[in-house]
């Protein structure tokens, strides 16, 4: 019978279009701040899932800007090197080992004539994108491997050999032909045979592997300058702006290619801090607006309430079910917010993958644990006003 005159009460104390507007006013805050939560866990699955990572673009081939103050002066110091490998956005640093020898490439066939002035360099294994069985060397192989940049290849076939009236050439007709090596040494001409094993979009120069570099840098290199003047760098985040801006207050450049999204993450940081800043600052009038409804609703049957605990009836039996009556509306709204937000998410999804960019179907566990963190901050808030104003009535 107390539940019943109740609810008589409350009803009639309360207005229908204030309940709305409260209700409104909560779902859409809700709506805002959890929304920025799932964007920035659909952006970190962007940066650092292994789905939508890129093995070319995680790799960056790092060298003095060359400008009329660096010319000839483009080494990079042990210093520099050591303060890059330092920086948060470098998960690993490999040393890009010049040629300190001429070398000239000649082919063997009378079919497909060619000779070129080339250069070689090393890297460690680690830092190669090229998987072969023939990619080593010892001092009894009959033939030096090499890894070819694509955009020689592709120089050539679109270049030099429609120009020239020369065949163009597939990857495996390249790495079925023999090349006659030719290095120029203080003692006369060395000649040795070289092998195309891959083909690489990573670093654009033809590679040897390491123990060759190092050993015929020794037999015949000049060890006037033996500093290294570009590196290869791993990173998580090739369009982090951090890395970008120390870069170029390093005086360092690198494919602007890889790194032209650091723009874009700056604008999509601020738009991910806009959503926070504004569905905060809603969800901050949403909880106003529900404590200013409960306020009113008990100060308009404060009478009714007084007579009532007068008769006996407990201060905590009203606030059981006045909580009864206001929060579970908030559960409902956080529900259907995640519906909706999961709903969402399998469209975005869907549209996404369609751009090979995949992020999961489902909402992630950090919007769920802010829905229910938010819906807990609700509860305290409907049991403190409650508990207030009941007390006032007192």
């Amino acid at each position: 019978m107390l539940n019943g005159l109740l609810k008589k009460l409350i009803k009639a104390s309360s207005g229908r279009t204030k309940f709305v507007l409260a209700i409104i006013g909560l779902s859409v805050a809700l709506l805002l701040i959890l929304s920025a939560v799932q964007l920035q866990a659909n952006y970190n699955d962007l940066l650092h899932s292994k789905t939508n990572q890129d093995s070319i673009a995680n790799f960056l081939v790092i060298n003095k800007k060359l400008t009329d103050k660096t010319v000839g002066a483009t080494n990079l110091t042990p210093a520099e090197i050591e303060d890059l490998k330092k920086q948060p956005f470098t998960d690993a640093i490999g040393i890009l080992t010049p040629s300190r020898f001429k070398v000239g490439a000649q082919s063997v066939s009378d079919n497909i004539p060619f000779y070129s002035d080339i250069f070689f360099e090393s890297v460690p294994d680690e830092f190669i994108d090229v998987q072969s069985a023939d990619w080593k060397w010892d001092a009894n192989s009959n033939f030096i491997p090499m890894i070819v940049p694509n955009m020689f290849l592709d120089m050539y076939n679109f270049g030099f050999a429609t120009s020239q009236d020369m065949p163009q050439l597939t990857q495996e007709l390249v790495k079925s032909l023999p090349i006659e090596i030719r290095i120029k040494t203080p003692l006369g001409r060395q000649v040795y045979y070289g092998k195309v094993v891959g083909f690489s979009d990573r670093i654009s120069s033809v590679l040897v592997p390491q123990p060759f570099m190092e050993w015929a840098n020794k037999q015949f290199g000049d060890n006037e300058n033996t500093a290294p003047s570009r590196v290869v760098i791993r990173t998580k985040d090739p369009g982090n702006p951090q890395l970008v801006n120390y870069l170029s207050t390093h005086g360092l450049t690198t494919d602007a290619d890889k790194t032209r999204f650091s723009k874009y993450r700056q604008i999509v940081d601020l738009v991910v801090n806009i959503s926070w800043i504004t569905g905060a600052t809603m969800l901050l009038f949403a909880l106003l607006i529900f404590v200013l409804f409960i306020q009113l609703t008990v100060a308009s049957c404060k009478e009714e309430i007084t007579l009532l605990v007068t008769l006996g009836a407990a201060p905590k039996q009203l606030q059981r079910f006045l909580m009864k009556q206001f929060f579970p509306p908030n559960i409902v709204i956080v529900a259907v917010v995640l519906i909706v937000l999961a709903v969402l998410q399998f469209f975005l999804r869907k549209f996404l993958s369609g751009q090979s960019i995949y992020i999961s179907p489902f909402i992630s566990l950090a919007t769920l644990l802010a829905g229910t963190l938010i819906l807990f901050v609700l509860w305290l808030v409907n049991r403190y006003s409650i508990k207030h104003y009941i007390d006032l009535t007192k």
